[in-house]
């Protein structure tokens, strides 16, 4: 068998967007596996979570928002650091543009790497990227809990952090007057998870255990459709703890039995593919996750910068 093109660099089809009016005011545009994004109305100003990996991708999502609403973009809230989530800030014009304190600290360390990373193993999601004029720093961040008043009567949304997860900076955003909940990647429906900088196991336990103890009624993942329901939204929860619990399983396996890191890709590669193989990106994944968990359990706390270098290397070690 022939090596497999490089993480998504092959994958150069357009993807259906949806927009969905999930409340009065409250809106999400999903993309059949692409990165998914939100916005949400206050009395008069919007709240937009996610910025797209360039300002022309963002300007299109602008575009179609303004079909619902002109109010201007008064806050722009980013879940964690990667470049397709952020690199895109620039096109909202926001007032303020709101992070975990963890998250501009990865920025200054990582963050230039992560741009040229991220734009080589999905160039397809990287439209108009000469119109990036740099990386996206936050302006407002916080530890814990931030609130924001929408007014009138449009409640609050609330945005927390939850843990360490995809990152050791992701953050939620929580609209109880809804029960709504954009998750950013901490959770994905019928996605494949990236791990390549997570934390795992704080991730499978702590962290889903805060989220699942909302009780969202709705939930926006990072990548997938919109989850409906309790029972849909458990289901997205549940996946994706499901998917890192066997990751760790059988990672951990190997190792215990004196294997190498391709040993235990094969084995949860194996052991993902029969339930989460189709699922968008996975084949892209799963050597960075692979990767990433083989480290935290050899003890490196946090996760090893990726360069576009390093990225072909591991591909090419794992996926050949």
């Amino acid at each position: 068998m022939g090596q497999k093109a490089f993480a998504s660099s092959g994958d150069l089809a357009e993807k259906e967007q949806t927009l969905e009016v999930l409340a009065d005011g409250v809106y999400a545009l999903t993309a059949e596996g692409d990165p998914n994004i939100g916005a949400v109305e206050g009395e008069d100003f919007l709240v937009c979570f996610e910025a797209l990996a360039t300002p022309v991708a963002a300007r299109d999502w602008l575009a179609r928002l303004r079909e619902h609403t002109d109010k201007p973009v008064r806050y722009l809230v980013l879940s964690h650091y990667h470049a397709v989530r952020v690199l895109g800030a620039s096109a909202f014009d926001a007032d303020v543009i709101v992070a975990h304190e963890n998250t501009r600290a990865l920025v200054a360390e990582r963050g230039a790497e992560d741009w040229a990373s991220e734009f080589a193993r999905m160039p397809r999601l990287a439209k108009g990227a000469d119109s990036v004029p740099g990386l996206t720093w936050p302006t407002l961040t916080f530890s814990d809990r931030l609130t924001i008043d929408l007014g009138g009567d449009r409640g609050e949304l609330d945005l927390r952090y939850c843990g360490r997860g995809h990152t050791e900076g992701d953050i939620v955003a929580w609209l109880p007057q809804h029960r709504i909940l954009f998750a950013g990647d901490l959770v994905e429906a019928e996605a494949a998870l990236y791990t390549g900088d997570a934390f795992h196991r704080d991730w499978a336990a702590g962290t889903l255990d805060r989220l699942a103890a909302l009780e969202a009624e709705t939930l926006v993942g990072g990548r997938g459709g919109v989850s409906r329901g309790r029972e849909a939204v458990t289901a997205a929860i549940e996946q994706t703890r499901g998917f890192l619990r066997v990751m760790i399983d059988e990672v951990d396996a190997v190792r215990a039995r004196g294997g190498t890191l391709k040993d235990a890709f094969a084995a949860v590669h194996s052991a993902l593919a029969p339930t989460y193989g189709h699922w968008p990106i996975f084949e892209h994944c799963l050597p960075f996750d692979v990767s990433r968990l083989w480290d935290e359990l050899s003890g490196v706390e946090r996760p090893v910068i990726w360069t576009a270098e390093r990225d072909r290397e591991v591909w090419a070690q794992l996926q050949s």
